[in-house]
């Protein structure tokens, strides 16, 4: 995976610099993640991997399952991955993509699992919490998971903490252990 990132990389700061350079941020991103999508499919990955076909015929096939969804510059952006042989790498382009465009607009993306429905307020609170704890603003998606039993997860990139009661009775039974 690392190898795979370091490659997709440089590939997803251009795309990044394009758009930002032309104000197109938002479009690229959506552009981009309908390539993904078409990209991680079960055949077409395994189209996209295929060593029988040319590199342009990849494109093609890609490009045509997309084709009302992308402008002229995300179809040359996939044609330059496709002379690179770097087609299977678009859904890492586009999760870096993504990564570098929360950095510039300064958000996060969070995940909150509950083990009860959160109300609006509840919602409220905790997103005012994590913006002045991670000082971005916040996007804030929840989900319900009965076994956590009590508490909640929260999810932002790399940063996990776990309050549910789950989490704790594992801790606890970890110590018990040692």
């Amino acid at each position: 995976m690392a190898e795979t990132t370091t490659v997709a990389r440089p590939y997803a700061k251009a795309a990044f610099e394009f758009a930002l350079s032309q104000g197109k941020l938002n479009d690229w991103s959506k552009m981009l993640s309908a390539v993904a999508a078409a990209a991680d499919q079960g055949e077409v990955k395994q189209l996209l991997l295929n060593p029988a076909l040319t590199s342009a015929q990849k494109a093609e096939v890609l490009l045509e399952i997309c084709q009302s969804s992308l402008d002229e510059s995300v179809r040359h952006f996939v044609l330059a991955l496709s002379e690179n042989g770097r087609l299977p790498l678009i859904p890492v382009i586009a999760e870096l993509y993504e990564a570098l465009r929360a950095e510039q607009e300064q958000t996060v993306d969070v995940v909150v699992t509950s083990a009860y429905p959160l109300d609006e307020q509840q919602q409220n609170k905790l997103a005012q919490a994590l913006r002045k704890r991670l000082n971005r603003e916040v996007n804030l998606s929840t989900h319900e998971d009965k076994s956590l039993i009590g508490g909640i997860i929260i999810r932002a990139g790399d940063l996990v903490i776990d309050g549910s009661v789950r989490g704790k009775l594992a801790k606890l039974a970890e110590a018990l252990k040692s």
